[in-house]
């Protein structure tokens, strides 16, 4: 339980009754709860005597300051005018002797924009005390606060000022009030009864025993922090019970339909309950000081975005490096997890991974293999195995030596890697699967990159995957636009690859065998339907005839040429306001007194096209005439002008 002794000024009390208070709540919390005792005072009257007295009950003490002697004693005067300042100082240092240090709560500062924000700041950090809050003065929308400006934001701006200071002296000193933004801006709770959504749990009990509300409430209107309960009649439950104090306790329901649909309420809360009060409405409004905190919590919020976002957010080589990075740690912790239960080709995998990593083209394509989007899965999977303690055979451990291949390959580095295959199919991470010699089988096969600029493998020697995604038509890698200086490239780029297939008598014999490896003999000659055959197109089926009822058929685009008339001038039906076409007059007669027999005497032939849209029946149709002779008339039709180059072809009128 925190209790706080706070006035006007308590160390008026003096230090004999300020021990009988000290002791009452100790002795009645022994055994019950925690007591956490605090005293605010101004440091006018705080003396060696005091500070003996609260360390014996470990009373922690908050300091009122307002700033610099010129700031502070704006408000802070003698009856008679003298400054103050002198004894408040006098106050914080004897709080910060060693003896008595961990009495000091810090300082309280209450906001006057006439004062100079810096200056205050200044003033404050050069005094080193745990921690700084700063209050805005006790306002309502009766009495708003005073802005000599007229900026509805001015107190924002002050605030953002001393922020903007805090940030360049490297935040020397917590302060209070932006730590709660900070701490709400990144979904966590407010530090300060004044902001955030949080519930209240203050009850002031005054020197008469009355119970009353937050005690700041006095400044909105006579009797508003009166609750008509007391010590010895009335319990704090009944207390925590008032309307008034449970409407503080409602979070988002607590505050106006206006900060409901505020994007900062999250933040803010309403601000704190006094500041919204208007006559006759209460208080369910916006805080007079509403404007001011929008904007101080967005300036904050945009001041340090950066900081405490990721750069991962923000940076997308940044995110793929962290997402790199975790993988990396994923494959290292499955390593240490198997503990030599992969078997031979886990741990040849590995010390060639090792090898690969060694060269900085290796660890770009091993880079490159690790982001593809199911070796994180393959990763997971594994570890959930071996945590399980099922055995890790087959696949899961073969992959291994299919990404370190990959990697050598993307990198254009020499060292054969063993890849198992199986029924004919070798499978590489980011650059496909490929087809291989002896299907049915399982033997590992030797894998290494085919080196640049030497001449083109025999065919039946090599399995070649082409992948175009990630390049251009020229060949040249592909290069994200407006990528930084000395960014690794697009790790999903894709080229094109030779993988050597040794045979059996050729391949490089194990590790540690002491044994040269061969050298090697011819390729072996291809296999029907090997890898290194290039599948035929395919292509696509003619279309089948048009039914007589179709509207393409011969007959309905007939009526619709008859409909269209002899003039030669259509307009497409298909595509509304196109431009006019003139339709060219063609001679397809195949035979001597006859047409192609597609269309009548009186019209000429014309191509397999949308209406209104001029080709050529060049191409397959079943409306072309073997005998077409392809090239319009010149002239409207006669015999004279035409030209009858084409076979089977005779002249004739139209």
């Amino acid at each position: 339980m925190s209790v706080i002794l706070h006035g006007g000024e308590p160390l008026l009390a003096g230090p004999a009754r300020l021990r009988r208070v000290c002791e009452e709540f100790s002795s009645a919390l022994a055994g019950i709860a925690e007591l956490d005792l605090r005293i605010h005072t101004n440091g006018l009257q705080l003396s060696p005597r005091y500070l003996d007295l609260f360390d014996e009950f470990d009373v922690k003490v908050g300091i009122s300051l307002d700033g610099d002697r010129a700031a502070n004693d704006r408000h802070r005067r003698y009856a008679d005018g003298r400054s103050s300042h002198p004894l408040v100082l006098k106050a914080v240092e004897l709080l910060r002797h060693e003896r008595y240090r961990h009495l000091d709560l810090g300082l309280l500062c209450t906001i006057d924009i006439a004062n100079d924000p810096v200056a205050v700041l200044d003033a404050l950090t050069e005094l080193d005390p745990p921690l700084i809050d700063f209050l805005l003065p006790h306002a309502t929308w009766d009495e708003p606060p005073p802005r000599p400006d007229g900026s509805p934001t001015a107190y924002a701006e002050w605030l953002l000022t001393i922020f903007d200071r805090w940030q360049e002296q490297g935040r020397p000193v917590p302060v209070r009030l932006f730590s709660s933004v900070l701490s709400t801006l990144g979904g966590g709770p407010s530090l300060t009864e004044s902001l955030g959504l949080a519930p209240t749990d203050l009850v002031v009990v005054e020197t008469d025993g009355q119970l009353e509300q937050v005690d700041s409430l006095k400044s909105a209107y006579e009797g508003a922090a009166a609750t008509g309960f007391d010590v010895f009649t009335h319990s704090f439950d009944e207390v925590a019970a008032h309307p008034g104090v449970r409407a503080r306790q409602l979070g988002l329901a607590g505050v106006s339909e206006t900060c409901r649909r505020c994007p900062v309420v999250r933040s803010c809360g309403g601000g704190l309950y006094t500041h919204r009060y208007r006559s006759p409405g209460g208080f369910d409004n916006p805080s007079v000081y509403c404007a001011d905190l929008a904007a101080l919590i967005r300036g904050i919020e945009e001041r340090t975005a950066a900081a405490t976002e990721s750069p991962a957010v923000r940076d997308p080589y940044e995110l793929l490096a962290a997402q790199q990075d975790l993988t990396r740690t994923l494959l290292a912790h499955l390593h240490d997890s198997l503990d030599g239960s992969g078997g031979e080709i886990w741990e040849r995998a590995w010390a060639l991974a090792a090898e690969v990593e060694s060269d900085p083209a290796g660890q770009a394509g091993l880079d490159r293999v690790l982001a593809h989007p199911y070796t994180r899965t393959w990763l997971l999977d594994t570890l959930e195995a071996v945590r399980a303690g099922r055995p890790v055979q087959g696949p899961p451990v073969e992959r291994l030596a299919a990404s370190v291949a990959a990697a050598a390959v993307h990198a254009g580095l020499g060292p054969a890697v063993p890849v198992v295959h199986r029924d004919g199919l070798l499978f590489l991470p980011t650059l496909g699967r490929s087809g291989s010699a002896g299907r049915g089988s399982r033997a590992p096969l030797w894998c290494a990159p085919k080196a640049r600029g030497s001449p083109s493998t025999p065919k039946g020697a090599c399995c070649t995957s082409r992948a175009a995604r990630g390049r251009g038509r020229t060949g040249r890698p592909y290069v994200p636009s407006g990528r930084p200086e000395g960014r690794a490239p697009n790790p999903y780029a894709y080229g094109t690859i030779s993988i050597r297939t040794a045979p059996a008598s050729t391949r490089p014999p194990p590790a540690g065998s002491g044994r040269s490896p061969p050298t090697p003999g011819p390729p072996p000659s291809p296999r029907p339907g090997s890898c290194c055959r290039r599948p035929s197109r395919t292509r696509r089926p003619r279309r089948p005839p048009y039914s007589p009822r179709s509207p393409r058929s011969p007959g309905a685009r007939r009526a619709r040429r008859s409909r269209w008339g002899a003039t030669g001038t259509v307009r497409s039906a298909s595509r509304p306001g196109a431009m006019p076409t003139t339709w060219p007059r063609r001679c397809c007669a195949v035979s001597a007194g006859r047409n192609c027999g597609r269309w009548p005497r009186s019209r000429t032939c014309t191509p397999r096209t949308v209406p209104g849209i001029i080709g050529c029946p060049g191409r397959r149709s079943p409306f072309r005439s073997p005998g077409c002779c392809r090239r319009p008339m010149s002239g409207s039709g006669s015999a004279s002008s035409h030209h009858g180059s084409s076979p089977g072809c005779r002249k004739r009128s139209t």
